[in-house]
């Protein structure tokens, strides 16, 4: 009995193994060989090294949007932040009968295609759109204004995808809060925004921190986001990706993109590993 659980374990972790192995190894190793190989026109990729690639993206083309990218995600991850920190209160000072529905509703959208989502933020948002229409009925604006294929309109439809990647972390290091050291704060005569700002603030960066990477890095790559609500001009770093890849087929140099963007979030995980230890070490000392 003992060696037959013996082999369903082995089994079980050569599969997980082997499924990594070939479906997500394979394919980054292939990414990484591509991005040192040339273009070719009828191949798409020729056997000739070279590390142009990566010395393009220093091109201020390039480098003007990675920084439009950084700037967008940015903006959007700052917004997401002070709107899901309160919401997110919100959710822990409600009864717990309905806290469970209330994040079940949270989840609900994720149940519909985000892509599906964004068309029809698109057709809310547009000049015809039910939010001018609506305005114009109310006699708030005299005529419809310009939201869509603007930068705003890319940073709404980002946080409109990625807000519940926000409060979900939030919701978990707001739940786990220690209430007590609330009372006694208050009790020795802390202020609403000192409590905030000693005690709320720094227990919960943990959820602070991750809420901010789940939604900074994909900011980053929602290609389909900057298409249909920014237009040509407010494109993301996913955007120059995706063209490589189908459109210019430049796949070298859509591989080197994607490997330097890798490595930049591969490089905020980090940052992030660093902060929790360094937070958990303070923790504990105190």
């Amino acid at each position: 009995m003992k060696r037959m659980r013996n082999r369903l374990q082995h089994a079980i972790v050569a599969l997980i193994v082997g499924w990594l192995a070939l479906f997500v190894l394979l394919p980054n190793l292939m990414i990484i060989v591509t991005s040192f190989l040339t273009r070719d026109d009828a191949h798409f990729v020729s056997l000739v090294f070279t590390l142009s690639n990566y010395s393009r993206l220093l091109d201020p083309l390039y480098a003007d949007v990675l920084l439009h990218s950084l700037n967008m995600a940015f903006i959007a991850t700052l917004c997401c932040l002070l709107l899901g920190y309160p919401f997110a209160w919100c959710l822990t000072r409600l009864p717990a009968r309905i806290r469970p529905l209330m994040l079940f509703l949270l989840i609900v959208p994720f149940w519909t295609n985000s892509l599906i989502r964004i068309y029809g933020l698109k057709i809310f948002l547009s000049t015809r759109g039910w939010l001018n229409e609506s305005l114009l009925w109310l006699g708030v604006i005299d005529k419809p204004f310009r939201i869509m294929f603007t930068p705003e309109a890319v940073i709404l439809g980002l946080i409109y995808i990625l807000l519940p990647f926000m409060v979900l972390p939030l919701y978990s290091s707001l739940e786990k809060l220690d209430k007590s050291c609330l009372e006694a704060a208050r009790d020795l005569g802390a202020s609403p925004l000192q409590r905030l700002v000693r005690i709320i603030l720094p227990l919960t960066m943990p959820g602070i921190v991750a809420g901010c990477l789940l939604v900074f890095i994909p900011a980053m790559g929602l290609f389909y986001v900057a298409d249909l609500m920014g237009g040509a001009k407010n494109l993301l770093i996913g955007n120059v990706i995706k063209s490589q890849f189908l459109n210019i087929r430049d796949w070298p140099f859509g591989a080197a993109t994607s490997i330097v963007m890798t490595l930049l979030m591969g490089l905020m995980l980090l940052v992030y590993w660093r902060a929790a230890r360094l937070l958990n070490r303070k923790m504990e000392l105190q």
